[in-house]
């Protein structure tokens, strides 16, 4: 994701002496198929936040209409649930970074950008900057391919 000048919104955001005492940041696009509203993981993520598991960045909505064009989306047009995000857009996102999402979307598609910090790692990442260390790699492994693993360890046990 490319990175622009950030602000603090009300709800969220970073400004620039909130960097060393950050946990880890992560982004992802979630598509909803054929629908324009985010569906029943809503209250799941409204629950992360405001239990402070993770701090919301930036985050917006686009929508992918059949014929391809992309438009992005205003909270208040997916529901009131989401009136609380009003404002939490530090403007990490850059209009790059919405055409690299809207490309890996299809048509008649609503997605979800969300660059989130990890607040639940702010304290280990703290602790271990002040100790001298540094994140030097850092990945995910999907869940099929856990999946397939541990299906083929059982195979080989047999």
């Amino acid at each position: 994701m490319t990175s622009n000048q950030a602000t603090t919104g009300p709800n969220g955001g970073v400004d620039d002496s909130d960097v060393d005492d950050m946990g880890p940041i992560d982004y992802l696009v979630v598509e909803f198929a054929h629908r324009t509203q985010p569906g029943e993981g809503l209250p799941l993520f409204v629950d992360l936040v405001d239990r402070g598991i993770i701090r919301v960045l930036d985050l917006a909505f686009i929508h992918k209409d059949a014929d391809g064009s992309v438009r992005r989306m205003q909270l208040s047009e997916l529901g009131p649930e989401l009136a609380v995000f009003e404002g939490a857009s530090a403007n990490v996102l850059a209009q790059d970074d919405i055409d690299d999402a809207a490309s890996a979307i299809q048509p008649d598609s609503t997605a979800f950008i969300l660059i989130y910090e990890n607040s639940w790692a702010a304290p280990l990442g703290r602790a271990m900057r002040r100790g001298g260390g540094q994140l030097v790699a850092t990945g995910r492994l999907p869940i099929q391919g856990l999946l397939a693993a541990l299906d083929a360890t059982a195979e080989y046990d047999k």
